[in-house]
């Protein structure tokens, strides 16, 4: 048990909830919590960093995501620790103390929305929010056992959210329950609930399987048996995700060195692509926040420093570049998958890092991780993590992509699958 009755997850407690006599209220009942990225009325955001809320004055409004979900009903507990800047997807916090993983409490919680999927995880709360640029949702919810939902670029508002990288940053939510995932994100889409459609084909990168430390019984596999059992065989497909890739983006050569050539722990054309989205993201961050930075001058956490002040000192070369990979990459993934086409990836390339390991000895895994996660992030499609329980104690996730815009339908795919998963994996492990 964890010596901390709250798991370490929150910057602040306290109940918010808005007083409504409308009958509608599709979360009345349900509490949450919110990511300190998120703007709220009379409290200072805090960015993850004491010197920002030191430097910052109280919000005057509240982000209309966490707004959105307070009328649906809910009840907000409180604010949650999150990574300095939301610079990580680690979850260790120098400043406020790392959250503690519910999974294993020796291992990350995985960031930057820690705190958020901590919350979740160790059932505090029903349902929380966080961001997701880089894989600030699917991360933790991979690595605490949860469901972590990265909706399509610009789908959620991200007013009254303090930017990280304008072009991938997206509002997500966490959740242990497909039906209590699907009603927020219906309140947060404000999409209608609609009648579930089938997926025309569930495609398996093939490759990007390869790269994950999981045995394929364990988590390919799993995915393959429920899709069979629900849907039918034959939607299943087969693809080699980095060849695709690789033949129609033909932007990234920018981005394709000679150490990417030679990687044999990777996928060359897809870690291009998780080059072109870090060169973009540094470029960004910069404009957003170079000038506090070397103003202020913070201390910053081992790993996030060095990613800081890289961002600090990038020139902005290439930035044509990275936005045509965006172009091209949208137009190649709509094509594979078409209207109601799901891809399927592992989450994250293996479990939860041990904590307060040396950020050199997590490259191989960083890099692997960054090549799934920049896939989703640069096409801007809609993305789910789904646990699929233990493996040698420690939690694992399986992926599935949509087309942008096509939420509401991966929301009703993940509530079809979740059950069939869970079997699965029990007949799996016996």
């Amino acid at each position: 048990m964890a010596r901390d009755p709250d798991y370490g997850a929150f910057v602040d407690k306290f109940v918010l909830e808005l007083t409504s006599s409308a009958h509608d209220q599709p979360l009345q009942g349900l509490t949450f919590a919110v990511k300190d990225i998120f703007d709220m009325e009379g409290y200072v955001t805090g960015f993850g960093h004491p010197d920002w809320a030191r430097t910052h004055s109280a919000a005057t409004s509240t982000a209309p995501a966490v707004l959105v979900v307070l009328r649906g009903g809910a009840t907000c507990v409180g604010r949650t620790v999150m990574d300095e800047m939301a610079y990580s997807i680690d979850g260790e916090n120098i400043h406020y103390g790392t959250p503690i993983n519910p999974c294993a409490s020796d291992r990350v919680p995985g960031g930057s929305s820690s705190g958020s999927a901590v919350a979740v995880g160790a059932k505090i709360v029903d349902f929380s929010l966080g961001t997701d640029t880089g894989g600030s949702v699917r991360v933790p919810a991979s690595y605490c056992g949860i469901l972590g939902f990265r909706p399509s670029y610009d789908a959620v508002p991200s007013a009254g959210v303090v930017p990280l990288a304008q072009s991938f940053d997206t509002v997500g939510w966490f959740a242990r329950d497909p039906v209590i995932l699907s009603r927020v994100g219906h309140i947060l889409l404000q999409s209608p609930v609609m009648d579930p459609i089938k997926p025309s084909q569930v495609i398996i990168a093939e490759d990007c399987f390869q790269l994950s430390y999981i045995p394929n019984d364990r988590l390919g596999q799993v995915l393959v048996k429920s899709v069979e059992k629900i849907y039918g065989g034959h939607i299943l497909k087969h693809t080699v995700l980095g060849d695709y890739v690789k033949e129609k983006v033909p932007s990234l050569e920018h981005f394709t060195s000679k150490d990417i050539k030679e990687l044999e722990n990777n996928i060359p054309s897809l870690a291009a692509l998780s080059n072109a989205m870090r060169s973009l993201e540094r470029y960004e961050f910069k404009d957003n926040h170079g000038e506090w930075i070397t103003t202020v001058k913070p201390e910053l956490g081992p790993g996030i420093s060095g990613r800081v002040w890289k961002a600090v000192r990038t020139t902005g070369e290439n930035v044509d570049a990275c936005h045509s990979v965006k172009t091209e990459l949208h137009a190649a993934l709509s094509t594979l998958l078409q209207d109601f086409g799901i891809l399927a990836i592992p989450t994250v390339p293996g479990p939860p890092p041990k904590l307060q390991t040396d950020p050199a000895a997590l490259e191989i895994f960083r890099a692997k991780a960054f090549s799934l996660l920049s896939i989703a992030g640069v096409s801007g499609f809609c993305q789910v993590s789904i646990p699929l329980g233990m493996y040698d104690n420690l939690p694992v996730a399986v992926s599935l992509l949509a087309k942008q815009g096509s939420d509401a339908f991966l929301l009703n795919v993940v509530e079809s699958l979740y059950g069939t998963l869970k079997e699965q994996v029990e007949i799996t492990e016996k």
